[in-house]
C-alpha cells in the first residue's frame, strides 16, 4: 500500500529530476517566449500525478506517465492557439497537421533529444543579455527545480530579491526573443562559466541544503552531476574546466555516506569513518581531475578540485597534507578574493600554521555576519585555543542564524561542552 507520505516523497523526487526535463522540451517546442505557459503546463502535470497516483497508486513508470500528461497539455495548448509559425516556427510545417502533430511531440520525448533540449536551455538561461545574477536564479528555477527560498540561501539573500531577478530575466527573454541555442566561437567560454556555477550552486545546495530538516539531498547533488556529466559528452562543452567541476562533486558527493550519523546528527570532517567514503566516486574524481589538466587552462573548479583531492587522498584528518590546502586556497583566493574563499582558507591555516593564525584571519574576513558557518568557526577556533567563554558566544550566534535543524543540534552540543 502506497501512503500519501510516500506518493508526496516520490512526487517530490520526480519534480526534482523531470521537471528540468520537461521544461526544456516543452520550451523547445512552444518557444521561449512562452516560458510562463511551460511552467504552468509542468506545474499543472504534477498536480495532476499528485490527485490521480493518491487514487490509483504511482504507476510502473512514473516518468513516462509525466511526460504522456505533459505532452497532451502541450497539444492542447497547440490546437487552441493555432498559431504554430509564431509559437514554434521550427516546427510548424508538422504541427498544422493532426497526423504529425503528435508524432512531432513525441519525438522531442526521446532521451537524446531530452538531452539536447536541456543543452539548450542551460545556454538560454545563460544569455549575456540578461544580468548574471538573475542569469544563475533563472537556471536554478527553471532547469534544477530548486524553490525561490533554496535559491535564496545559496545566494545568502532573500526571497524577495531572488523572485525580481528571476522575474528580470524572463522579461529580457521576450523583450530579447532569446532562443533555445547552445552558443558557438567566442561566445561560448561566458556562457558556459554561467552553466557551470549555476551546477555549482546546485551541488552546494545538495551538500549543505537549506531545508530546515534535511542537511543533505542527494537528489539535488545527483541532479548536479548529471547536467555536469551532460557537459562532458558534448564535444564543445567538454572543456578542462567541465571536467573540473565534475571532479570536485565526485569527490564531495563520495563522503555524503559519512557525513550524518544513524540518527541524522551531523559529523565533522576530522570525526568521519573515512572507510564510509564511496571509493568508486573517488576514483572517477581522480579520473575527470586528470582529464581536466589534459589542457592547460586552470580554474577556481581545478584549484577546489584539488584541494577535496587532497582530503580524498588522506588516511586520516591528522595525515592530511594542509600546508598544500592552504597553499591553494591562497591561490584560490588570489582568483576569487571573496569572503566565502576567505573563511576556508582562514580555516586551512589553523591545521597548516596555527590556531592564532586562523583566528586572526577569521576576524577581519567581512560579508558574513549572518552566516552561521562563519560564527561556528571562530567559536571553534576559540575552544581549541581554550577560550570557552568567547567560544560559546559565537556558537550561540551562529545557532540563531541557521534554520537546519542538523546545524542546531550540533551547535547545541558545542555550547553544552563549553
Amino acid at each position: 500500500m502506497q501512503t500519501p507520505a510516500i506518493i508526496s516523497q516520490t512526487i517530490d523526487h520526480l519534480f526534482r529530476h523531470e521537471s528540468g526535463k520537461m521544461v526544456s522540451v516543452l520550451s523547445r517546442l512552444l518557444g521561449l517566449q512562452n516560458l510562463e505557459t511551460v511552467h504552468d503546463i509542468v506545474q499543472d502535470t504534477l498536480l495532476q500525478a499528485m490527485n490521480t497516483w493518491s487514487y490509483n497508486g504511482v504507476p510502473e513508470n512514473p516518468s513516462a506517465w509525466l511526460y504522456r500528461a505533459a505532452k497532451n497539455r502541450a497539444i492542447d495548448f497547440l490546437r487552441r492557439q493555432k498559431k504554430f509559425k509564431e509559437i514554434a516556427p521550427q516546427y510548424s510545417y508538422l504541427l498544422q497537421s493532426e497526423y504529425s502533430l503528435s508524432s512531432t511531440v513525441n519525438s522531442l520525448f526521446l532521451e537524446n533529444e531530452i538531452q539536447d533540449s536541456q543543452l539548450r536551455m542551460m545556454f538560454a538561461c545563460g544569455h549575456p543579455s540578461i544580468a548574471e545574477e538573475s542569469q544563475i536564479a533563472l537556471t536554478l528555477k527553471t532547469l534544477c527545480g530548486l524553490s525561490v527560498n533554496e535559491i535564496a540561501k545559496a545566494f545568502l539573500t532573500n526571497e524577495e530579491t531572488i523572485t525580481k531577478r528571476i522575474y528580470r530575466a524572463k522579461e529580457k527573454i521576450k523583450s530579447e526573443k532569446i532562443e533555445l541555442n547552445v552558443p558557438q566561437g567566442k561566445e561560448l567560454p561566458q556562457r558556459l562559466d554561467v552553466v557551470l556555477k549555476s551546477l555549482y550552486l546546485l551541488f552546494n545546495e545538495g551538500y549543505n541544503s537549506s531545508h530546515p530538516d534535511q542537511l543533505i539531498r542527494e537528489d539535488l547533488c545527483q541532479e548536479a552531476i548529471r547536467l555536469s556529466y551532460l557537459l562532458t559528452t558534448h564535444s564543445i562543452t567538454n572543456l578542462p574546466r567541465t571536467n573540473a567541476l565534475l571532479s570536485l562533486m565526485c569527490f564531495q558527493a563520495s563522503r555524503l555516506q559519512a557525513r550524518l550519523d544513524d540518527k541524522g546528527n551531523i559529523i565533522l570532517l576530522k570525526y568521519q569513518d573515512r572507510s564510509k567514503w564511496y571509493k568508486p566516486l573517488i576514483e572517477k574524481g581522480f579520473m575527470y581531475l586528470e582529464m581536466a589538466t589534459e589542457i592547460f587552462e586552470p580554474s577556481s573548479y581545478h584549484l577546489e578540485a584539488a584541494i577535496a583531492s587532497l582530503h580524498a587522498a588522506a588516511p586520516s584528518f591528522e595525515q592530511t597534507d594542509w600546508k598544500s590546502i592552504y597553499h591553494l586556497y591562497e591561490i584560490l583566493y588570489q582568483l576569487q578574493p571573496v569572503p566565502i574563499v576567505a573563511l576556508n582558507k582562514a580555516i586551512a591555516s589553523a591545521y597548516a600554521i596555527s590556531k592564532e593564525n586562523a583566528l586572526d584571519q577569521l576576524l577581519q574576513i567581512k560579508g558574513l555576519e549572518n552566516y552561521y558557518l562563519y560564527h561556528t568557526s571562530i567559536g571553534e577556533i576559540y575552544y581549541e585555543l581554550h577560550d570557552k567563554s568567547n567560544a560559546k558566544k559565537f556558537y550561540e550566534r551562529a545557532l540563531h542564524l541557521t534554520a537546519s535543524r542538523p546545524q542546531q543540534q550540533l551547535l547545541i552540543s558545542k555550547i553544552n561542552n563549553c
